[in-house]
């Protein structure tokens, strides 16, 4: 499979080219996730979780669900929910099954289109996003949907990479991101494009401060907070 290249940011152009990258390294993701987050990324899902799941939801929407860890991580921590990931990528759903079945966890994993999710308005009592919304080709979209399909009440939870901040540590995150990462990836996976894209899409992502701004406008009430020294951040939406 070829070694794919998406561009970076916003553009119609973009879906395609993320569902090839993510095809050709569907059985390295989750090691991709370890490299990019320097090992910490289970910690920052655990917070996500405990968010996402505050109120006892009956329902749970993980969209972007990749490999399913954090559709997986969802239901051990509330089986009495109904948990259900969608992904736009079969060969990610088809990894994340088998984790699914190895760990006889039940989940329901389901193709399907961020932009356009196919389910009703108001099917879920909360909704969650890791480390999957930067590659949206339109945010603006994305939370619209993420809205249309949350109760009233129900909470958007979005756990992703903001841009290094300022700082001799985001200086060193963007070396490790440029420089390294790349490298790494090559040597493991033979992917240098995926993993010089991803830390790319993490430089022009927008940062926390933005972010909320546009789930504001979308019509969600939203909270944030940065974790491990801004290397992550995460934001809570409540639909009005």
């Amino acid at each position: 499979m070829k070694d794919v290249k998406p561009v970076v940011g916003e553009s119609h152009e973009k879906p395609e080219q993320v569902r090839e990258m993510f095809s050709s390294i569907a059985g390295r993701y989750d090691l991709l996730n370890r490299l990019l987050s320097l090992g910490v990324d289970q910690s920052w899902r655990k917070t996500a979780t405990q968010l996402a799941l505050q109120n006892q939801p009956k329902t749970v929407l993980d969209v972007a669900t990749g490999t399913a860890d954090f559709a997986l991580m969802l239901k051990k921590t509330l089986p009495s929910a109904t948990v259900i990931g969608s992904d736009f990528v079969p060969a990610m759903l088809e990894v994340g099954r088998q984790k699914a079945k190895q760990q006889r966890v039940d989940i329901t994993l389901e193709e399907g289109d961020a932009l356009n999710l196919p389910y009703a308005d108001q099917s879920f009592d909360s909704l969650t996003c890791a480390f999957g919304f930067r590659n949206f080709a339109n945010y603006e979209k994305g939370l619209q949907e993420f809205h249309r399909v949350l109760k009233p009440g129900g909470r958007a939870v979005i756990l992703e990479f903001p841009p290094p901040q300022k700082g001799l540590f985001g200086a060193m995150v963007r070396f490790y991101f440029r420089t390294v990462l790349p490298t790494l990836g090559a040597i493991i996976s033979g992917k240098k494009n995926a993993y010089t894209y991803l830390p790319e899409s993490i430089m022009a992502f927008p940062d926390p401060e933005k972010l909320r701004k546009m789930m504001e406008e979308t019509g969600f009430s939203t909270s944030y907070q940065v974790l491990t020294f801004g290397l992550a951040a995460v934001h809570v939406g409540v639909k009005k």
